[in-house]
Order: structure tokens, then C-alpha cells, then sequence
């Protein structure tokens, strides 16, 4: 493990020179490159620099056991647990900032909401399910951003998408996609009778135009009329836009805002975000790990998370944690689902490292 941290540590003072380097700030390309590079090392090198200040500290004390001065020996023999604990934290620590790290968990994010198995209800819920990635981002104070939406007309979402634009949002947000699975008594239940409804939720990492490079020859624009649920217009002007990217068969609609040039700069987000996903897809396709698999079709069965209104609970069905704490969790106070979904993969990690 020292060898590596050696070695983490030396590319990391190669990449500060190369970042100071003048050729290497005009080259926008090169520039984000590296200093993606450079950010991803820097807890890494900033753990092990304090790791091995602890280690030398600690060398020092022990040296002081053999010392001939009985009040220095036993101030040393005091000291050294302490120290010997932190220690052990460090070398934890650095343990889980060795581990193979996601590429993509320093992005900004595009979540995806939809209405599944449910009618009305699972619409309904979907807007819940917004609401509370809307609270979660302002709790962490992320500034988040509708792409596009097409409500259903009673308060509820057929689909709503969104940017949320923060360093890391997609290390926390990445557990999220999959299949949420609600059971409740709807409003329009006159029998009291407990529904269940699913909503798919998709989190794709951020592209920028370095990532994912869009050739206007490769795409097709169309405009059309914005409308609302039930057909109501929504806009008078050909303000919608629709892309549809050539080479891969993607398509892009965009109608939230009323300018066109807006419509169709969201809709390109979330094009070069879906083009980066299926371009990693395609590096990882011996994987199970795939979109398809993500998402699932919306079905009851295809679950990660169960939230049940009548017993105020949350199931996550990955790692079998429960809590009683729907209302909260609603509310956006999502990291009591999130951190023990982050400590269960570091520890799946660790174990296939050895």
C-alpha cells in the first residue's frame, strides 16, 4: 500500500506542474482532463501526507520508551494508544480512498423521473419522488434544474427531468436509479384500500462538450407547439424542440421553457449525457450492469426501495435496511438511505480487494 501511495503522491506533483504549465491551460481539453485527474487524487494525497505525520509521531514516542528519564517513558507509554488508534483510522481510511474509484462519481447529474405501473397514483408519487431529490439538493445546496416535464394534470408527473449541478452529486445520487415501489391509499380511494404503484428512476452522470463531442450534421432538429396536460397550449409559438441524434437513434424532446434556444440547449444535455452512458454501457456490456437493468420497465416486481405510507416505512431492498422514517426521508433527509448504501459498497469492495 506504500508503494502505491508513493506512487499516487508523485503523480500527483506531475499533474500540479502540468496544470501551472501555459500550453496546458490553453488546451481546454487537456485542462479538464487533468484536473479531474488532480481533484481525484488530492484526499488521497492529503490522507496519506497526514498519515504519515501520525507515523512519525508515533516513531518518536516509541523511541522515548527506552529513554533513561522515567517521566519521559512514562509519558510516551501514555501517549502511544492514542496515537496508535488514529493510526489504525488513517490506514482505514486510506484503505477505502485506494479502493477503484467510479469515474463518473465527481458529476453533476440528470435524473429521471417516470411514472410506472399505477395510473394517476404512480404520477402522483413520481412528483413526490421529485419533490424530495428537490429538498435533498437544497439541504446539500445543489442548484438543481427542470429539463423538461410533462405533468399529468393533477398535481402529478407522467416524466419530469432534471439537471443537479454539484461537484460529487452523482457519488450520493447514483443509488437512486431503479425502480421505487410506493403503497398507499390514494386520494381517489373512496374504499380506503391500500394501492401499490411504481415509479422508474434513471441517474446518468453529466457530460460536458468535452466528453461527448455532438457534430450538428449528426442531428435533426424539429420545432413544435408546447402543450399541457389534456392538450391545453401552453405557449403559442413554436417553442418546443425535439433532437434526434442521426448515428444512435436518440431522441430529445424539450418544452419547458418558452424559448427554443433554451429548449434545445437542455435538450443537447441531456443528449451528450445519454451518448456518455451508452458509450460506457458499451466498455462495460460483459457487465450486468447496464440501464435496462437500472431502470426496468416500471413493473411492481423490478423494486429497490418500497415506501409504505400506512406504516411510515422505507424499505431498501439491496441491502435489507428498514427505517420508520418515510415522512423524513420525503423530506429530503435521504442520506439515512444513502451513507448505508455507500458504507455497503465500500465494504463489498474491500472484501473483493482482499
Amino acid at each position: 500500500m506504500l508503494e502505491k501511495l508513493e506512487e499516487v503522491e508523485k503523480r500527483y506533483g506531475e499533474l500540479e506542474e502540468k496544470l501551472a504549465d501555459p500550453g496546458v491551460i490553453s488546451n481546454r481539453g487537456e485542462f479538464t482532463k487533468l484536473s479531474r485527474e488532480h481533484k481525484s487524487l488530492a484526499a488521497v494525497v492529503a490522507s496519506y501526507r497526514s498519515w504519515r505525520k501520525i507515523a512519525s509521531e508515533e516513531s518518536d514516542l516509541a523511541g522515548l520508551l527506552d529513554d533513561g528519564d522515567p517521566e519521559m517513558r512514562a509519558m510516551a507509554s501514555a501517549e502511544l494508544p492514542e496515537l496508535r488508534r488514529k493510526k489504525a483510522e488513517a490506514e482505514e481510511e486510506l484503505r477505502v480512498l485506494l479502493l477503484p474509484k467510479d469515474p463518473n462519481d465527481d458529476r453533476s447529474v440528470i435524473v429521471e423521473i417516470r411514472a410506472g405501473t399505477g395510473g394517476e397514483e404512480a404520477g402522483l408519487f413520481a412528483a413526490d419522488l421529485f419533490r424530495m431529490y428537490t429538498r435533498y439538493a437544497e439541504l446539500r445546496g445543489w442548484r438543481m434544474e427542470i429539463l423538461d416535464a410533462h405533468p399529468t394534470g393533477v398535481g402529478g408527473y407522467k416524466e419530469i427531468i432534471c439537471s443537479i449541478d454539484a461537484e460529487g452529486a452523482y457519488s450520493r445520487l447514483k443509488f437512486e436509479g431503479g425502480v421505487h415501489r410506493v403503497q398507499r391509499v390514494p386520494q381517489t380511494e373512496a374504499q380506503g384500500r391500500i394501492h401499490t404503484s411504481a415509479v422508474t428512476v434513471a441517474v446518468l452522470p453529466e457530460a460536458d462538450e468535452v466528453d461527448v463531442a455532438i457534430d450538428e450534421k449528426d442531428l435533426r432538429i424539429d420545432v413544435f407547439r408546447s402543450s399541457g396536460p389534456g392538450g391545453q397550449s401552453v405557449n403559442t409559438t413554436d417553442s418546443a424542440v425535439r433532437v434526434t441524434h442521426i448515428p444512435s437513434g436518440l431522441v430529445v424532446s424539450c418544452q419547458d421553457e418558452k424559448s427554443q434556444h433554451k429548449n434545445k440547449a437542455k435538450a443537447l444535455k441531456i443528449l451528450r449525457a445519454r451518448l456518455l452512458e451508452r458509450a460506457e454501457e458499451e466498455q462495460r456490456s460483459a457487465q450486468a450492469a447496464s440501464r435496462r437493468s437500472m431502470v426496468g420497465t416500471g413493473d411492481r416486481s423490478e423494486r429497490i426501495r418500497t415506501y409504505n405510507f400506512p406504516q411510515n416505512r422505507v424499505t431498501d431492498h439491496r441491502i435489507n435496511l428498514t427505517t420508520h422514517a418515510l415522512e423524513r426521508i420525503l423530506e429530503g433527509e435521504l442520506d439515512a438511505v444513502i451513507d448505508p448504501l455507500v458504507t455497503y459498497a465500500q465494504a463489498e469492495a474491500l472484501k473483493a480487494a482482499g
